[in-house]
């Protein structure tokens, strides 16, 4: 997520230094729900054989129309891996216009290939390239078309940068920038493996992995320039999912959420799952246009941002600390399988989200 540190008042930052450590509350194997408490995410990652339990309750949806949707039963293994590559260190923190960067871009072309879709528009690769500062900078795009509606998109997205290494210094130097944001990153690849499985999107579903959010939203913002924004129908984005928010387990927040009925439509469709969605808690912090989501959402499309992370209390938010091993890869699953779930009404044509419109 864009730096919002440099934009608050002194207190909420003195506030994050001066926090207490976060208690994640981690699956075990007994019934997949409830565990040890844990500071660092590291009991949530040896427990998860456990989850199958706790996702079980995702099965079947029904919605207030009695529609009926079954969610993917996900793998876990591939959400940890997906986690692990993108947040390593052999990424050197992925900052735009660096060889790590390039690393994860490959990777991430790599599973779209194996996935099976397509490229966007007239692009010959799944690169969107640009040049913005005097950087070579690219977007990674990936299409399963539609069938009855094919030309309305909805559009899942996440940003595969971070904040690269620190210069100099003792100790840990790279930004590893695992819940921020390849935990969105894990859910993009994700969604598109299980939607591609499922083979039933009549709208089409663009998956965009932008590069230089973190230094201002500037790839989604030069995609926005490339589009027809009327033909987008709704913005899933994904960020800082990998750990349980204030609402406790099996819960996350919107941004914007009161600019459209997009998070209506996800909590009538999530309706009996277990899993809740609640709107933005920290709206004076301005999130929702801090995120990729802004740059569509200023064209009139319903884009919102999807979290889990407690931001007023998270120790690692832009720190060397943020690492996979501080992540609940239970949390990250069951949001991904959530996300499934609320949002295949609009995939699927179902429902349409009311297009914003913006006051700042």
């Amino acid at each position: 997520m864009k730096s919002i540190l440099l934009k608050l008042p002194l207190i909420f930052s003195l506030s994050i230094l001066v926090s207490c450590a976060i208690n994640l509350k981690s699956a075990n194997g007994a019934d997949g729900t409830k565990g040890e408490d844990a500071t660092n995410g590291e009991t949530g990652k040896n427990g998860i054989d456990g989850n199958d339990v706790a996702l079980n309750n995702f099965s079947k949806s029904k919605t207030e129309n009695k529609q009926q949707v079954t969610a993917p039963s996900i793998d876990t293994t591939l959400v940890r891996n997906h986690l692990y590559t993108l947040a390593s260190d052999e990424m050197e923190g992925r900052a735009t216009g660096t060889p790590g960067i390039e690393k994860a871009a490959q990777y991430i072309e790599n599973e779209y290939k194996k996935i099976g879709l397509k490229t966007f528009q007239n692009l010959k690769t799944y690169r969107q390239n640009f040049e913005d500062k005097g950087i070579k900078m690219f977007n990674v795009i990936g299409l399963l078309e539609g069938k009855s509606k094919k030309d309305e998109i909805v559009i899942v997205s996440a940003h595969y940068d971070h904040l690269g290494t620190k210069k100099s210094g003792d100790g840990d130097r790279i930004y590893n920038g695992a819940n921020d944001d390849a935990s969105g990153v894990v859910g993009v690849l994700t969604l598109a493996k299980y939607f591609a499985e499922q083979n039933n999107n009549e709208r089409s579903i663009l998956f965009v992995c932008f590069t230089a959010e973190e230094m201002g939203l500037i790839g989604s913002t030069y995609f926005g320039k490339q589009i027809d924004p009327s033909k987008f129908v709704a913005g899933i984005n994904l960020e800082l999912i990998g750990k349980e928010p204030r609402t406790g387990p099996k819960t996350a927040w919107l941004t914007g959420f009161e600019r459209s009925n997009f998070g209506k439509i996800i909590q009538k469709n999530l309706e009996g799952t277990g899993y809740k969605l609640y709107p933005d808690p920290y709206k004076k912090y301005r999130l929702f246009f801090r995120s990729d989501n802004a740059s569509l959402a200023r064209l009139g499309v319903p884009s919102h941002t999807f979290c889990t992370t407690p931001i007023d209390l998270d120790r690692d938010y832009h720190k060397v600390s943020d690492e996979a091993k501080t992540l609940n890869v239970s949390i990250l699953t069951e949001t991904i399988k959530a996300v499934f779930v609320g949002t295949t009404s609009i995939i699927n044509g179902k429902d349409t989200p009311t297009r914003i419109k913006l006051e700042e």
